[in-house]
């Protein structure tokens, strides 16, 4: 089972919006020191729709090269047709990925029936040569998947888990409850971690992971350690920074984050815009409460 804790790292871009692969590397580098399971290359938080294809495939590999062997890459494959979301996938393999993480098609979202998920992720699954995590992520697709369809979906041998950034705590409950032992339910967000670890989730790929990763694993730790106590001084203490790396100040934010930290940040690929001065001031205050400056 795919257990722990992951970032979903940013893409570093120049002010023109290229990519800059060394600076990727040094980020991947310093992740590497931390006691991050993993890493998710292609994610939300790496404006992955803004990127092109091989500028994906780019990444994943560079990622793959970097990151220890024992560290899985995750990489984000969701597009918004069946064979495009194969193709990809396949090339992630390629490029060295362990699992695939795919989001909802959701563009024709009235469309999106649970008949038609079904069928999506099940070919998908039977042509992957790496197995399928699926990503449940209804503020951005605007579809939530229902708790029978993942249930569905989770009997297939090469469907392996799922990311949910839903929060809702109830349907993540579901969701552990009518799927397989082995299949791995994850967090979407450090903002109910501990709340879903408690109802049988398995891990979480973080936002906030990328910024305070020890203390994201802090949390899963000390929850398998039965140190309940100390799980939710830690998950408390994450709240307000999750908050502000997430719907507070979203991707702009996390960069400027990284920013303050001595990674790499940088601007966000347009249209979105750079975090503003009163946001940098807010974010180094609350970076300065976690203990990570």
């Amino acid at each position: 089972m795919l257990t722990g804790v992951f970032a979903p790292i940013p893409t570093p871009f120049d002010e023109r919006g290229e990519i800059l692969e060394d600076k990727l590397i040094e980020n991947v580098n310093r992740w590497a020191e931390t006691k991050l399971t993993g890493l998710v290359v292609l994610g939300s938080n790496g404006e992955f729709v803004y990127l092109s294809e091989d500028e994906k495939v780019r990444l994943l590999r560079i990622v793959r090269e970097n990151l220890p062997e024992d560290r899985p890459v995750i990489a984000g494959t969701g597009c918004e047709s069946t064979r495009n979301t194969i193709e990809l996938t396949c090339k992630a393999a390629e490029a060295g990925s362990s699992v695939a993480l795919v989001i909802t098609p959701h563009f024709f979202g009235s469309g999106m029936t649970s008949q038609r998920l079904h069928r999506h992720y099940t070919e998908l699954a039977d042509a992957s040569p790496i197995p399928i995590m699926l990503y449940n992520m209804p503020r951005n697709t605007g579809i939530s998947m229902s708790v029978d369809l993942i249930s569905d979906l989770a009997q297939h041998t090469n469907i392996i888990g799922i990311k949910d950034s839903g929060g809702n705590i109830a349907q993540i409950s579901q969701m552990v409850r009518d799927t397989p032992d082995d299949f791995a339910v994850f967090a979407g967000s450090g903002s109910f971690l501990l709340p879903s670890l408690f109802m049988g989730a398995v891990g979480g790929t973080l936002a906030v992971a990328n910024v305070v990763p020890n203390l994201c694993v802090d949390i899963l730790e000390a929850f398998n350690a039965g140190d309940y106590d100390r799980a939710r001084d830690l998950q408390r203490k994450i709240l307000e920074l999750n908050a502000s790396v997430t719907t507070g100040f979203g991707i702009p934010g996390l960069k400027a984050a990284l920013d303050l930290l001595g990674f790499y940040g940088g601007p966000p690929r347009l249209p979105l815009t750079p975090a503003t001065d009163d946001a940098k001031k807010r974010l180094q205050e609350l970076l300065q409460l976690c203990g990570a400056l």
